[in-house]
């Protein structure tokens, strides 16, 4: 479990990083799913946004035990190597993506568009959001809403080689995500003002493709994981 504390925190400040990013995504839905809570369920307003993002946390979770499955089968072959870069790769495109200097990780969004269409009709079925168990199902529908930072995430994970950590580490990705949107739930405009500023998305767009450099394989990471 010690060694893979860095990685657990590595998760976390990527989900926390990316939140300027899951303002764009997700920020609208959760004003919308504010708006849609009924004046006589306002009061539980804080239980009810915690609901829906723990339902989004599973999915990511879940799709992190899918895919790591995946990763793990093929755990000790060259494929290894081939999936952790390509998950660089992504990280980094999603530096440029937060900074502003690129947004060709957008088109790969489209690659769960084809899921998201069959997905997407059910979560009417859920709105206006009146009791907890609906906000969980309505959040773990959302949680396979198509993600580019998800997408990076989820390769990352699964490059571990192992399922239970890669589910393990899309968890903390998704802990990670939770205060700016859970800000954004609660109309606390500052911190997602903040996270709005571009100063802070470059800082953090820098961050991540430090992180995504970091995750190319190499000698660098047993000299860093050895320290």
């Amino acid at each position: 479990m010690a060694e893979l504390l860095p990685l657990l925190i590595s998760a976390l400040i990527i989900g926390f990083l990316g939140g300027g990013h899951c303002l764009g995504m997700c920020g609208g839905l959760m004003g919308a799913l504010t708006l849609a809570i009924p004046p006589e369920q306002r009061a539980q307003r804080l239980r009810l946004l915690l609901a829906y993002n723990l339902g989004r946390i599973l999915s990511y979770s879940l799709a992190g035990l899918l895919l790591g499955l995946a990763g793990w089968a093929i755990a000790g072959s060259p494929l290894v190597t081939a999936l952790r870069v390509i998950a660089a790769l992504l990280l980094i495109a999603m530096g440029l993506y937060l900074a502003g200097w690129w947004s060709g990780l957008t088109r790969i969004e489209a690659l769960g568009r084809g899921l998201w269409r069959y997905i997407q009709p059910l979560t009417r079925q859920f709105m206006p959001v009146t009791s907890l168990p609906r906000a969980l199902i309505l959040g773990g529908l959302w949680g396979w809403l198509p993600c580019g930072l998800v997408y990076s995430t989820l390769l990352w994970a699964a490059s571990q080689g192992n399922a239970a950590h890669s589910a393990l580490l899309m968890l903390f990705f998704g802990l990670g995500t939770l205060p700016v949107l859970l800000a954004t739930g609660l109309a606390a405009q500052q911190l997602s003002n903040l996270m709005r500023k571009r100063g802070i998305r470059i800082a953090a767009g820098l961050l991540v493709i430090l992180f995504g450099f970091w995750t190319l394989p190499g000698p660098h990471q047993h000299w860093l994981m050895g320290h």
